[in-house]
């Protein structure tokens, strides 16, 4: 199934970080904080101005955002967990590739 955002609408999937605290201890689900980085899955029309003109949306499916802990309304579909949000929701978007972290 996929799903289709209506106008400025974008759905997103968090990206999932295992925490782990120094000495190798797991932080409980329920105990970590969520994600603010998402993958855009995919992304409505563009929003509707006062005018009636659709201005296109400036991020596309594929790119990483930074979205606020609260941001959206959560979904469930075929098990995946997603959000929809409004487009100025977004915080920001992530350019280049992930770095790994080094450990110290």
């Amino acid at each position: 199934m996929t799903i289709q955002p209506l106008y400025d609408r974008i759905v997103v999937k968090r990206t999932e970080e295992k925490q782990q605290m120094q000495g190798g201890l797991h932080i409980p689900d329920s105990a970590q904080e969520k994600p603010q980085e998402a993958l855009v899955t995919a992304i409505g029309k563009g929003k509707r101005l006062d005018d009636g003109k659709i201005v296109p949306l400036d991020v596309k499916v594929g790119d990483r955002v930074l979205i606020g802990k609260y941001s959206g309304n959560e979904i469930k579909v075929d098990n995946q967990d997603y959000l929809i949000i409004r487009e100025d929701e977004v915080l920001g978007v992530i350019e280049g590739t992930p770095k790994l972290a080094k450990a110290s």
